[in-house]
């Protein structure tokens, strides 16, 4: 019999997992194209969305928490200290949302063909961080209009650090989330509450400063609230933004850096591999049973 040479075949279903994102590019604009036009899809406001969303909540904290509660009296500037915490919990809580529903959503696609099944969480996590534009660039258009803030190597590069740690450990725990929903769809429940924690679990309607005066006697658990992603992200943002006018207009109202910071944004990053490698993992264990589970 003529033997076949069967090494430039792959055998169905088998893949590389994140790797194969890069193999697959143009199937990833695709997903993403998709994901984005029909996000509103016969919408009469359409993007108009981007922006009337967080501009509400931007206003109900900033009466609720900044007047009633005081916090504009005891933080300088406090409407610019929010808005830049407030766009990074929000690319959190839109990105994960997204990925957790992913796969469910793409139902019809798993079901009929094979492709790597990363690309649906990524697609939507780079969907999310669309959406998270506007409300950057309203961010930087107040920084720049009302507060005469400047642009610097070091803001920028701040920016950047946030997003991208915002959005990596989104991705690992997004893995993790999108395929437990696809048997348990408990899991969406949990991402709500994850979701409506978050804003109350990164120092945006409050400072750092209050957080360590609380766990004074409990440092393990300011260690732990500081190892949050979200939290680095959010400090990262308020250092980017906040404290350079800060600096020009109360300079002896800046509150700094953390201590330790260099060893907080460590396990930041440390938590961060974590989870994409535990997400890839029960993603790639529990991807075969997707088709039938849905």
């Amino acid at each position: 019999m003529t033997a076949i040479d069967r090494s430039a075949f792959d055998t169905p279903g088998r893949g590389r997992g994140l790797l194969d994102v890069f193999r697959y590019h143009y199937l990833l604009r695709l997903l993403i194209g998709k994901s984005t036009s029909l996000r509103y899809r016969n919408s009469m406001l359409g993007w108009f969305w981007s922006y009337v969303r967080p501009t509400i909540q931007f206003l109900v904290y900033y009466l609720v928490v900044g007047h009633i509660l005081g916090m504009g009296r005891r933080v300088e500037l406090f409407p610019l200290y929010l808005f830049s915490g407030v766009v990074v919990v929000n690319l959190f809580n839109e990105a994960f949302g997204a990925a957790t529903r992913s796969i469910v959503e793409n139902r019809a696609l798993v079901r009929k063909i094979y492709l790597p099944r990363e690309l649906f969480p990524i697609a939507s996590i780079v969907g999310a961080f669309t959406h998270f534009l506007p409300q950057l660039v309203i961010l930087l258009a107040v920084c720049v209009f009302l507060f005469g803030w400047a642009p610097s190597f070091a803001s920028v590069g701040l920016v950047l650090g946030g997003i991208l740690l915002v959005l990596l450990f989104v991705l690992g725990i997004g893995l993790f989330f999108a395929a437990i929903n696809v048997r348990f769809r408990d899991a969406t429940n949990i991402v709500e509450v994850v979701r409506t924690v978050s804003t109350w679990s990164s120092p945006i309607l409050y400072t750092w400063v209050m957080v360590s005066a609380v766990a004074e006697n409990i440092p393990w658990l300011y260690y732990l609230y500081m190892s949050n992603p979200v939290t680095i992200a959010v400090e990262f943002f308020h250092h980017a933004f906040w404290d350079p006018v800060m600096a020009v207009a109360h300079p002896d109202q800046r509150i700094g850096w953390p201590p330790e910071m260099g060893l907080h944004t460590a396990c930041a990053l440390g938590v961060t591999l974590l989870s994409i490698v535990l997400g890839q993992l029960v993603f790639r264990r529990l991807e075969r049973t997707f088709a039938q589970d849905l």
